[in-house]
């Protein structure tokens, strides 16, 4: 079972944490196709516009690092959330 972890800002994302050595956890609000990673830095950030299949994808993956930047990063509007 994955831990559940709530992001840290008011009405953020729960988020998932994850067993990778960029992403620390993610999590999906399906209502606005809207994606947050937080990298084992600390940064979070939000991806805008992504396709649910791409969070099941990214959930899947068995490199979370790999499929987000061959997928994920400079593909979709993103703002940080840190």
């Amino acid at each position: 079972m994955r831990a559940v972890k709530q992001s840290d800002r008011a009405g953020g994302i729960a988020r998932e944490m994850v067993d990778s050595s960029v992403i620390h956890a993610m999590g999906y609000d399906d209502d606005h196709a809207l994606l947050e990673i937080e990298f084992v830095s600390g940064e979070i950030y939000r991806y805008h516009f992504v396709p649910r299949r791409v969070w099941a994808e990214l959930r899947n993956a068995p490199s979370k690092g790999a499929y987000f930047t061959n997928v994920i990063r400079e593909k979709f509007p993103t703002t940080r959330a840190t």
